[in-house]
């Protein structure tokens, strides 16, 4: 279960307006950067909101064997959110990953970006919690 999770929030976004109105603009931006070595695609949902005459943003998700990316766009304020984990169980895949995430932020071209890495499976303080959230 050891890990690494990426989140970003992205504001200011003066990306193509395609990249926040459109679902398939979204999708294809998202399958270029799942081809990086180290994540393999297994499949993929995106949402269209709003129509064709007026668009109200996108989201969407792939499903990595490593574990996912989801990605929302909100066109009226230019931001996005972005969400990538990926599992390092069998081979550390976070360079991919954070690789992943630069790249999806240049797309965007945000004007402020909200960073955040959190390495999930490894308990940093020795202790742990029972399912009721009780602690050692």
């Amino acid at each position: 279960m050891n890990g690494l999770h990426l989140t970003a929030e992205l504001y200011g976004c003066r990306c193509e307006r395609r990249l926040l109105d459109d679902a398939g603009a979204l999708r294809e931006l998202c399958r270029a950067v799942c081809s990086l070595p180290g994540l393999t695609p297994l499949a993929e949902v995106f949402h269209q909101f709003g129509d064709s005459g007026s668009p109200a943003g996108a989201t969407g998700a792939v499903v990595l064997a490593e574990s996912h990316l989801a990605v929302h766009t909100w066109p009226e304020s230019a931001a996005v959110t972005l969400d990538l984990y990926v599992c390092n169980f069998s081979q550390d895949n976070s360079r991919a990953a954070r690789q992943a995430c630069r790249q999806l932020i240049a797309a965007f071209a945000p004007s402020r970006c909200v960073q955040r890495e959190l390495e999930r499976g490894i308990p940093t303080d020795g202790t742990t919690s029972d399912p009721a959230g009780r602690s050692d």
